[in-house]
C-alpha cells in the first residue's frame, strides 16, 4: 500500500510551483480570484517578502501542493491513504474529496489570517529527547504554560508557549546532555492552548462550509487515526489548538500496511521523518513481544487522550527540524479591549449570497454602513473586523489628516488583515475632495470602499475601483478592490452596474491614473459588483420604500448581468430600517444578497459619538424621528432623517429653511425672528457668527463662497444658517450639555425598533450593545424568523 504525505508551513520557498502553474491555468485563475492577486507572482517572485508571513504562506503552499497533487494524479493511480502535517492536512482532505480546490483555498486563507494574528508566543524544536522526557523537562523548569505542539518523531518535539517561558525552556534544553533546540520563527504559539481564541473563531467559520466524507482514509493530526465521515469540521477546528500527532500518524500508516510514502512539498520535510519511523518500526518488530513496555504518548494539557502506542525507540535516521515560518509583527491589542464574541449558528451564516461572503471574507452576508464624521469610528470598524465582519469608517465631513490617522490605525490593528473599509461620500460643493480622498486610500492600499450620495459614476470612483485590476492567465478580468455603491434609484444603480464608459477609461489612462492593463480589465467588469439599495434611512434620504426598490433593483441586476456578459452576477443588498430580525429576514425574502445596518450601530459602546447621544438614542421609539434639511445641501432642499425626541433640532432646522425660502436676506428678518435666531439657534450675535463663517471658508480653501456671498445677500444668509448645522452636529458628538436642545443626531426608525426588540434583555443597556453582538442578534434572529414562518406556512 502507498500513502501520499503533504508538507505544511516551513516547506515554502521562493520559486515553488514553477513547473506547475502553466499546466493548470484554471487552478491559477481560481486562486487569483480568491486571493485578490497573482499567486504565481507570490510563489515565484515574492516581490514584497510576504511568502514567509503566515497569512500568505498557508494559501500559497496549499495551492502549490494542490497543483503537485493534480500533476501526480494525471500520471499515476491515487494513493491508498493520505496524511498531511498541519497545513498539509488540508491538501490531504482535498485529495480525499472532502471539498473542492476553491473551497479549500478559502478555508486555508481564513486559517492563515487567524493564525497570522497570533502574537506574543513562540515555538522551539527540541531534538534528541522523547516526548515524555520533554514533558518532564518542562515540569522541572516550571514552564507550566508551555505545551507540546508537534510530536514529529520519537526524538523530535516542538513546544509552544509564551515567549518569556520559551527562554527558560531553551536554557533547560541546552543544559540537558544529548539534547539540542532550534527556535522557530513564528509570532504565535501554534497548536497549543494559547490558540483557543483563534480556534473558536475558526470553528464558527467552518460552520458555514459544507464538507463531504473522505473517499480515501485521511489520518488526522489531532487523533493519529482516520477522519470519521461526519466530523471533518470539528477536527480541523481542534487542530489549531491541539498538538500535531505526526509520529503517531506515521505509525498508523505503517500499522495499516503502508510500505511506500510519497511526499508533496517544495522542500523535503516529511520523508526523513517517515524513514525514521520506518526504521523505528523495524526495530520494534525485532524486539520480543514479552519484553515490550507500553506507555501513553504524552499530550498537551486539555488535548484529547490518544490510544496508547509502543514506547519510542531511538531513531535510526536523524530527525529533521521543520524550517522556520515568519509572521509579520502586529500592534498589540489594548488589554481593556474585550475579544469580540462569536455566535455559532450555521443557519445565520447561510443567509444571503455565499459568493458575497466568500468574496468579502465575512462570516455573515452583513455589513455595517458608515456614519458621518467618524461616528462609525476606528473602534467600531476594528471590533467588527476582529469578529469576522466589516464596517466602513465614516470619513464624510472629516479632514484628510483625520482620515489618514484612522486608516493608518486600522491598518496596524491586529486581527483585521484588511477587513475594514472607508466611506467615500460624494460632495457636490467640493468636487476636489473625492480625488484627494481616493489618492489617500490608494496610497494606504485600502481595499474596500462604500460609495454614498453619488448620482452618477465619477472618475474618482473608477480610479479607486480599478487600481490594481488585471486579467488572469485565462483572460478573466479581476478587480482587487471592492466598491459597495449605495443607491436609492434604479437609474443610478444602472450606472454602477455597467462597466465604466470607454471615454472615461481613455481619459484616466491619458492622465496616467490608470494603466492600460487596468483599463482593459475594467472594461469587462461592473463599476460596483455590489449595489446596496437604500430605503428610508438615517441621514440623507430620498424616503425610498425597500419593498419596492429591492426586488426592482434585483431584477435590474439580473438583466444587466446577462446584457454585459459578466462571468459573475451583480449582487444587490438592502439597507434602511433594519432594526429587528424580522426586518432583516424580510430583506432576504425580497431578494437581498446582503444587508447593511446603520442606526442600530450608533447606540453602541464603539460608536464615535457622545454618551449623551447614546442615552438619547436608547430611549427612542419607532415614531421618534423626523425629517430636516441637510446642512451640506441646504439650498437644494435635500433632507436628512434625525432623532426628534429629546432635541429641537428638526423643528429649528425646518424653520431656518422656511426663512431661507421666503426671504431674500438676513436684513428682511423681523426683530422677533432675529432674536430667536441669535438666542436659540446661533447662540451668538450675527456679526460674530459671520466672522467665524468667513474664517472657516478661508481655512478650507473655499473663499469663492465668500465672494459670492458679497454679491448675493441670500447666499450670505444660507452660509450663516448652514453654520447652525455644523455646530449642532459637533455639539452632539461632543456631548455639550449646554447645546442638548440643538443636538443633530442622524437616526432612522430602526433604532426605536431595536430598542423595543431588546427591552428586558441583556442588550437593553446600550453599553452592552457591542457591534458584533448586534450583528449576531439580527442575523441569528432573522434565520430563526425565516425557519419559524416557513414552517408555519407549510
Amino acid at each position: 500500500m502507498k500513502a501520499w504525505l503533504f508538507a505544511g508551513q516551513g516547506a515554502q520557498r521562493v520559486g515553488m510551483g514553477k513547473r506547475l502553474f502553466d499546466r493548470f491555468p484554471e487552478y491559477e485563475a481560481v486562486a487569483d480570484r480568491v486571493l485578490g492577486e497573482s499567486v504565481r507572482a507570490l510563489c515565484l517572485d515574492d516581490p514584497d517578502g510576504r511568502l514567509n508571513r503566515t497569512r500568505w504562506t498557508q494559501p500559497a503552499l496549499y495551492v502549490v501542493n494542490a497543483l503537485a497533487c493534480a500533476a501526480a494524479l494525471a500520471e499515476e493511480p491515487g494513493p491508498d491513504l493520505l496524511a498531511g502535517h498541519s497545513l498539509g492536512e488540508y491538501n490531504a482532505l482535498l485529495a480525499a474529496g472532502c471539498f473542492d480546490f476553491e473551497t479549500g483555498l478559502r478555508i486555508v486563507r481564513r486559517r492563515g489570517e487567524l493564525m497570522g494574528e497570533a502574537d506574543g508566543g513562540a515555538m522551539l524544536a527540541v531534538v534528541g529527547l522523547a516526548p515524555d522526557a520533554v514533558r518532564a523537562l518542562l515540569d522541572r523548569c516550571g514552564a507550566e504554560d508551555v505545551d507540546l505542539a508537534n510530536l514529529n518523531t520519537a526524538t523530535q518535539v516542538v513546544v509552544a508557549g509564551p515567549a518569556r517561558s520559551m527562554d527558560v525552556v531553551r536554557t533547560a534544553v541546552r543544559a540537558t546532555p544529548g539534547a539540542r533546540c532550534v527556535p522557530l520563527a513564528t509570532s504565535g504559539a501554534f497548536h497549543s492552548r494559547h490558540m483557543r481564541a483563534a480556534q473558536q473563531r475558526f470553528a464558527a467559520f467552518l460552520d458555514t462550509v459544507e464538507f463531504h466524507p473522505p473517499r480515501i482514509p485521511v489520518i488526522a493530526n489531532v487523533t493519529g487515526r482516520p477522519y470519521p465521515p461526519d466530523d471533518v469540521a470539528g477536527l480541523l477546528a481542534r487542530q489549531i489548538a491541539a498538538p500535531v500527532r505526526w509520529h503517531e500518524s506515521l505509525r498508523e500508516l505503517i500499522r495499516r500496511g503502508v510500505t511506500e510514502a510519497r511526499e508533496f512539498g517544495p522542500r523535503p520535510m516529511l520523508r526523513p521523518m517517515w524513514d525514521s519511523v520506518v526504521a523505528e518500526s523495524a526495530a520494534d518488530t525485532e524486539t520480543p513481544a514479552t519484553g515490550a513496555t507500553r506507555h501513553p504518548v504524552p499530550v498537551a494539557p486539555g488535548a484529547p487522550a490518544a490510544t496508547p502506542g509502543p514506547s519510542p525507540a531511538p531513531a535510526r535516521v536523524p530527525a529533521v527540524v521543520p524550517g522556520p515560518s515568519a509572521v509579520g509583527a502586529a500592534v498589540p491589542v489594548p488589554p481593556d479591549v474585550p475579544e469580540p464574541e462569536t455566535v455559532r449558528d450555521p443557519a445565520a451564516a447561510r443567509l444571503g449570497s455565499a459568493e458575497f461572503r466568500h468574496d468579502h471574507g465575512l462570516r455573515y452576508a452583513y455589513l455595517a454602513g458608515s456614519m458621518f464624521r467618524g461616528v462609525s469610528s476606528v473602534a467600531l470598524v476594528a471590533r467588527l473586523g476582529r469578529a469576522g465582519l466589516r464596517g466602513y469608517f465614516g470619513a464624510g465631513g472629516l479632514d484628510l489628516d483625520t482620515v489618514e490617522k484612522a486608516v493608518t490605525e486600522l491598518a496596524r490593528t491586529p486581527g483585521l488583515d484588511g477587513r475594514y473599509g472607508v466611506n467615500l461620500l460624494h460632495d457636490l460643493t467640493h468636487p476636489g475632495a473625492e480625488d484627494a480622498l481616493v489618492d489617500l486610500l490608494l496610497r494606504h492600499d485600502v481595499r474596500h470602499v462604500e460609495a454614498a450620495a453619488f448620482t452618477t459614476v465619477t472618475p474618482a470612483v473608477v480610479r479607486f475601483r480599478f487600481s490594481g485590476a488585471h486579467r488572469t492567465a485565462d483572460g478573466t478580468p479581476v478587480a482587487v478592490r471592492t466598491l459597495v455603491a449605495k443607491c436609492s434609484r434604479p437609474e443610478v444603480a444602472a450606472h454602477f452596474m455597467a462597466p465604466p464608459a470607454p471615454r472615461l477609461l481613455h481619459r484616466l489612462v491619458a492622465e496616467g491614473t490608470l494603466t492600460p492593463a487596468e483599463a482593459d480589465a475594467a472594461a469587462g467588469l461592473p463599476v460596483a459588483q455590489d449595489i446596496c439599495v437604500e430605503g428610508d434611512s438615517a441621514g440623507h434620504t430620498d424616503g425610498g420604500v425597500s419593498l419596492a426598490l429591492v426586488p426592482t433593483t434585483a431584477a435590474l441586476a439580473e438583466r444587466l448581468t446577462a446584457r454585459y456578459g459578466y462571468a459573475r452576477r451583480l449582487r444587490v443588498g438592502a439597507c434602511g430600517g433594519l432594526g429587528t430580525p424580522e426586518a432583516v429576514a424580510a430583506a432576504f425574502v425580497l431578494g437581498a444578497d446582503f444587508v447593511v445596518t446603520g442606526s442600530v450601530n450608533q447606540c453602541s459602546p464603539q460608536a464615535g459619538t457622545s454618551d449623551a447621544v447614546k442615552d438619547l438614542l436608547a430611549a427612542l421609539d419607532v415614531q421618534d424621528t423626523a425629517y430636516a434639511p441637510a446642512g451640506d445641501l441646504f439650498e437644494l432642499g435635500s433632507r436628512v432623517q434625525v432623532a426628534r425626541k429629546g432635541t429641537l433640532f428638526a423643528a429649528r432646522a425646518n424653520k431656518l429653511h422656511h426663512l431661507y425660502r421666503t426671504h431674500g436676506s438676513l436684513d428682511d428678518l423681523d426683530e422677533t425672528t432675529l432674536t430667536w435666531l441669535e438666542r436659540d439657534c446661533l447662540r451668538a450675535p450675527l456679526d460674530q457668527v459671520w466672522k467665524q463663517t468667513c474664517a472657516y471658508y478661508r481655512d478650507t480653501g473655499r473663499a469663492r463662497e465668500l465672494d459670492r456671498a458679497e454679491r448675493d445677500p441670500r447666499h450670505r444668509m444660507a452660509l450663516v444658517f448652514k453654520s447652525y448645522f455644523a455646530r449642532t452636529n459637533r455639539a452632539a458628538q461632543e456631548g455639550d450639555p449646554t447645546e442638548r436642545a440643538n443636538y443633530q443626531v442622524h437616526c432612522g426608525p430602526a433604532a426605536g425598533a431595536f430598542n423595543r426588540h431588546v427591552r428586558g434583555t441583556a442588550l437593553e443597556p446600550w453599553r452592552e450593545r457591542h457591534v458584533e453582538r448586534i450583528a449576531d442578534l439580527l442575523m441569528t434572529g432573522a434565520a430563526r424568523v425565516l425557519k419559524d414562518r416557513l414552517a408555519a406556512y407549510a
